[in-house]
């Protein structure tokens, strides 16, 4: 008979990270549609483009350019690269990120330099952004 108890399976800092996770995810679910993460968003935008970019870069092609639109839309111009390893990066690429951002989160001093170069991309933002929406956004 199998024993499914899950009695000694995590430690304390395990078990409040999953509930953190999971309450991140509740709330996520029912803010969704609102205009507070709208912000949140556009950077998964940029994240999935960005992943698009760099695929093209790492296959010998060009970018040309990156744009993320107010609708939650985006699009990468590349020139050359290897196209089917190119196409699904920018699904890939946001599921990286994401799990770069979770491990992240498990530690103090990771947490304090994802969150660094969060602030410092969203300043590089303010000298990039060619439009209001993202720069009132920043």
């Amino acid at each position: 008979m199998a024993n499914w108890e899950l009695k000694s399976c995590c430690n304390h800092d395990q078990k409040v990270f999953m509930a953190t996770i999971g309450i991140f995810t509740v709330v996520i679910l029912a803010l969704w549609r609102t205009v507070l993460l709208m912000p949140f968003k556009l950077i998964t935008v940029f994240l999935h483009e960005a992943s698009h970019a760099i695929a093209c870069k790492l296959t010998c092609g060009d970018v040309e350019g990156i744009q993320v639109h107010a609708n939650e839309g985006g699009l990468t111009l590349t020139r050359g690269g290897i196209y089917w390893l190119i196409l699904p990066a920018g699904y890939l690429g946001s599921s990286f990120w994401g799990m770069v951002l979770i491990l992240a989160s498990t530690n103090l001093l990771t947490a304090k330099i994802a969150a660094g170069c969060f602030a410092l991309s969203l300043f590089v933002v303010l000298f990039v952004a060619k439009n209001v929406r993202c720069l009132l956004l920043n």
